[in-house]
């Protein structure tokens, strides 16, 4: 979190792609920094993201679903490779 809240974007970044594969054990952090981020709305937008991302590797189906709302929601770019990749997952 740290590094996502630094001025430089590149450490932003990096913070952000070094969260990602923790997502999963930090949810309830990750959303308590979502409910107290009022003045960054791309920060706001990335927790929101990984949040996501964190709920749509459970196996509770009402828990994807709205992980999969979330993410159409959000309508970026990463957002809709996040739902194309969970689709090709469940195909198999």
């Amino acid at each position: 979190m740290q590094l996502m809240r630094r001025s430089d974007p590149q450490k932003q970044e990096d913070g952000f792609h070094s969260l990602r594969p923790h997502a999963a054990e930090h949810v309830e952090e990750l959303i308590a920094e979502f409910r107290a981020e009022d003045r960054d709305h791309g920060l706001r937008c990335w927790l929101l993201e990984l949040i996501a991302e964190a709920l749509a590797q459970y196996a509770d189906e009402p828990l994807r679903e709205r992980a999969a709302r979330g993410l159409t929601l959000l309508g970026t770019r990463e957002a809709r490779r996040l739902l194309w990749r969970d689709q090709a997952n469940q195909a198999r």
